[in-house]
């Protein structure tokens, strides 16, 4: 059985050191997963009630589709200003209506990321797992991947030939692999 997971990028800039990370994860995923980009986050007008009153927009339709396609979500974000990206947010938004049913209602979920600071963006990750807990995934918060100082060490190598996101890739994914077959997701 092969668990699919949708990985959202919440940096839209092509040279990315998230968007690198997010190759690498695909690179290195396990045996027993397949993971994809979204490609579009950028393409998402911003969240309105006005504009899910009359229908969502087909980028926001294209969105929930792979939510709802995916057995689990992967959230790639960098840090702005210690917050989550508004890319991602709006995502979050997006995904998370109509509230209580959603296309991430259940969805086993994650939150990994690269930061230029010494913490990896652990602020904007632990946003990011909040926001996605109350839209009504179901997070884990026991695995994540935070990796500091990306500019420097990411300015002569790929995130793809880094030790700590190959080890990384295997426990995050591994997780959500388990959570979607329903086992007991290790520490």
């Amino acid at each position: 059985m092969t668990t699919s997971v949708l990985v959202l990028v919440g940096s839209l800039r092509a040279a990315s050191t998230n968007r690198a990370l997010a190759e690498a994860l695909v690179h290195h995923a396990p045996e027993g997963a397949e993971l994809r980009l979204f490609e579009g986050l950028g393409e998402l007008p911003f969240y309105s009630d006005d504009l899910e009153a009359a229908g969502a927009p087909a980028s926001v339709e294209a969105l929930r589709a792979a939510v709802a396609e995916a057995d689990t979500l992967l959230l790639v974000t960098p840090e702005y200003n210690g917050a989550l990206p508004a890319v991602l947010a709006n995502a979050i938004d997006w995904i998370s209506r109509p509230f209580g049913a959603g296309a991430v209602k259940d969805v086993p979920s994650a939150v990994v990321g690269t930061a230029l600071g010494q913490y990896g963006g652990v602020w904007a990750q632990e946003i990011a797992r909040r926001a996605l807990g109350i839209a009504g995934a179901s997070v884990l918060d026991e695995v994540f991947l935070a990796v500091p100082g990306s500019v420097k060490r990411y300015a002569e190598l790929h995130p793809r030939d880094d030790q700590d996101v190959v080890e990384g890739a295997a426990k995050v994914i591994g997780a959500l692999v388990a959570a979607h077959e329903g086992a007991v997701v290790p520490a």
